[in-house]
């Protein structure tokens, strides 16, 4: 943990809750589940944060449905599911 003393301790916990339980052999991580960010964050900066890349525009969604058997997921508008807050829902 000593290499991550300066990293505040909420975006190390967030990276937990991303990867989940991985493990730890001879100093090299192991995670459990591979993530891969469609995204515009550059792929440089997804690989030093050990996570994958894939440009966003090579992405037809429709080619990921139903493939759950494979151990792909699929979920439309994750993101505004996650995010999204109800109407009715009081401002703090």
């Amino acid at each position: 943990m000593d290499c991550f003393r300066d990293i505040p301790l909420s975006i190390l916990a967030h990276s937990t809750h991303v990867r989940g339980i991985g493990t730890f052999d001879n100093g090299i991580e192991r995670p459990r589940v591979r993530v891969t960010l469609a995204t515009s964050i550059p792929e440089a900066v997804c690989q030093q944060i050990n996570l994958e890349y894939r440009d966003p525009a090579s992405i037809c969604p429709d080619d990921w449905k139903g493939r759950e058997g494979e151990g792909i997921l699929f979920i439309p508008r994750a993101g505004e599911d996650l995010y999204r807050i109800r109407p009715d829902t009081p401002k703090a």
